[in-house]
């Protein structure tokens, strides 16, 4: 993406619109797919959309994943490796915020620098329709790097910072914060960013320490609060709490925001914007179960998602696809692709590395980079339960695409076989699956996760959401404890707002070992310093990277 062309398309139009107008301009869109590092790329984007029925992907708003400021400003192969908007060497428009494929779109950048962040605002002006500035990430690199959630103390940098962009951007910019302790401190907070020039603001509702098994539920009155208290122009998207697609009207109805934003719902099932089929109407791709409740079934996302990398990040056709099995038809295939799977030899470990080497000095693909991670994100009910294809996956990397599809391979017969055993049982082989957790009793709303669970539960061929365990439902198993301070007290409370992890516990849905999930060296530093030491803690460490804000 070399110097930046005149004639390149601009974002919303010609003349630079604010809030409300420019809202409009884009199509006032209700869904957004959350900047996600290295997760929120462009073929994940385009496999949202691909939910959404033509006409309408255009309506769906998505952000890029979080950009360093300095280092996009500053550094060109930074910037290649990250955002593909012009193929390389020429200004010809590629795949970012292509006009055809993906749009609307904002490109999210951390900062603390005004000019670092105006300068690399207009590397990427002409490929987006705004530039989002992130204030919600809470992870210890923001606390180190001085940026995200650990600004928010410092609300006359934030001002500076946004106002830059909205006097010397030529598109709006707007901003992404996280709530704090009160609602008058939050409101304060909302009010300062969006006097510096914010046309739209996201509101993350929780506060900073809220990460890992300290998530908890995210605060939809807060919101509702900064909606009644603000003014009624004022464009607001919510972020929190969104697991399944019904959650999105939930949502809306209850905090009065514009629009929902999703990330961990969206990791986990990005049909989560689009429309479930009618009854009668499912075809091949979508599974609905004899109770009624059903899902897209993950082998058919998992072939959606690689024919876009093909199509897109390698430019070759797809592979010709057999019709994805149905219960009934001929199963000879399952036998013979088991057979040709079981006579493949591994390659020696000599060439094997070498095959490591040359795929290091291959040169970086955000859309590829972040494959690994995507699908066990997207199998990860699905390889709770079959381990083997989880050792295959955190193999899969080092081979690439072909990798990708001989998971792909193993991910479909499994599921054929799944069909068949719940057709052959009428159903009783999931329901025996899931006896004992509908055997449990739903606790406390707030403290206990289990309604979630079961409103949520899908079996293991359908993609469908994460549910993290509750604070206090960690405190209870030891995967965290209260701070020395806090056992200092006489009767230590039983729910403890802020206790310190120490430690994981295996229990219930969040204990499979998804790892290696983070295909990222600096998260895994990262996790390793933070003290992850169980696969547990190594998960819900690597979503947090992912999601981070």
């Amino acid at each position: 993406m070399g110097s930046i062309p005149k004639d390149a398309p601009a974002g919303p139009g010609k003349a630079k619109l604010y809030g409300r107008a420019f809202y409009e301009s884009i199509g006032s869109p209700k869904y957004i797919v959350a900047p996600m590092v290295d997760q929120s790329e462009f073929a994940w984007r385009m496999l949202t959309r691909s939910f959404l029925p033509e006409a309408e992907q255009s309506s769906l708003l998505a952000y890029t994943p979080m950009f360093h400021a300095r280092l996009f400003e500053e550094t060109e192969k930074y910037r290649h490796a990250h955002f593909q908007a012009t193929r390389p060497g020429t200004d010809d428009i590629w795949l970012d915020g292509n006009p055809k494929l993906d749009r609307p779109l904002f490109v999210q950048f951390c900062a603390n620098d005004p000019k670092h962040l105006l300068h690399a605002a207009r590397h990427a002006a002409p490929y987006c329709d705004a530039v989002d500035l992130n204030l919600g990430c809470p992870q210890g690199i923001a606390r180190k790097g001085h940026y995200g959630s650990f600004l928010q103390e410092d609300q006359d940098l934030i001002f500076r910072l946004i106002n830059t962009l909205y006097k010397e951007l030529e598109i709006p910019v707007t901003a992404k914060i996280r709530i704090l302790e009160t609602k008058e401190a939050t409101l304060a907070y909302a009010q300062n960013v969006l006097r510096a020039g914010a046309s739209i603001l996201t509101v993350h509702g929780r506060r900073r320490e809220q990460k890992g098994h300290l998530t908890g539920l995210a605060d939809w009155e807060m919101i509702r609060f900064l909606r009644d208290s603000l003014p009624k122009e004022t464009v607001l998207f919510a972020n929190g709490n969104i697991l399944q697609g019904a959650d999105i009207e939930q949502c809306l109805q209850a905090t009065g925001a514009d629009g929902v934003m999703s990330a961990e719902g969206n990791l986990s099932d990005p049909s989560i914007f689009g429309r479930a089929p009618e009854k009668g109407q499912e075809g091949r791709e979508y599974w609905r179960g004899k109770d009624g409740n059903g899902g897209w079934r993950v082998d058919a996302v998992m072939r959606r998602y690689l024919d876009i990398l093909h199509k897109y990040a390698e430019e070759t056709e797809p592979p010709k696809r057999r019709p994805l099995f149905m219960p009934g038809e001929d199963m000879a295939w399952i036998e013979e692709e088991d057979k040709a799977e079981a006579e493949a030899e591994e390659p020696p470990a000599k060439k094997r590395r070498k095959e490591d080497s040359n795929n290091k000095n291959a040169p970086a693909n955000p859309n590829l980079s972040g494959v690994q991670a995507h699908l066990f994100h997207l199998l990860r009910h699905f390889v709770t339960k079959h381990t083997d294809i989880r050792d295959q996956l955190a193999k899969s990397s080092r081979k690439g695409m072909p990798g990708y599809e001989a998971v792909l391979s193993a991910v479909e017969r499994t599921v054929a076989r799944g069909l068949v055993e719940y057709e052959r049982t009428d159903g009783q082989s999931w329901a025996d699956e899931v006896k004992a957790l509908y055997e449990q009793d739903d606790g406390v709303e707030g403290e206990s996760s289990v309604a979630t669970m079961k409103r949520c539960k899908r079996p293991w061929w359908v993609v469908q959401p994460i549910v993290r365990p509750l604070p206090s439902e960690a405190l209870k198993k030891g995967a965290i404890r209260p701070s020395k301070k806090e056992m200092k007290v006489e009767g230590t409370p039983k729910e403890t707002k802020q206790p310190a992890v120490v430690n994981v516990a295996t229990s219930g849905e969040t204990t499979a070992d998804t790892t290696p999930k983070p295909a990222d060296a600096a998260v895994a530093e990262e996790i390793k310093k933070d003290g992850a030491t169980t696969e547990q803690e190594k998960d819900l460490a690597a979503r947090d990277k992912l999601v981070a804000g």
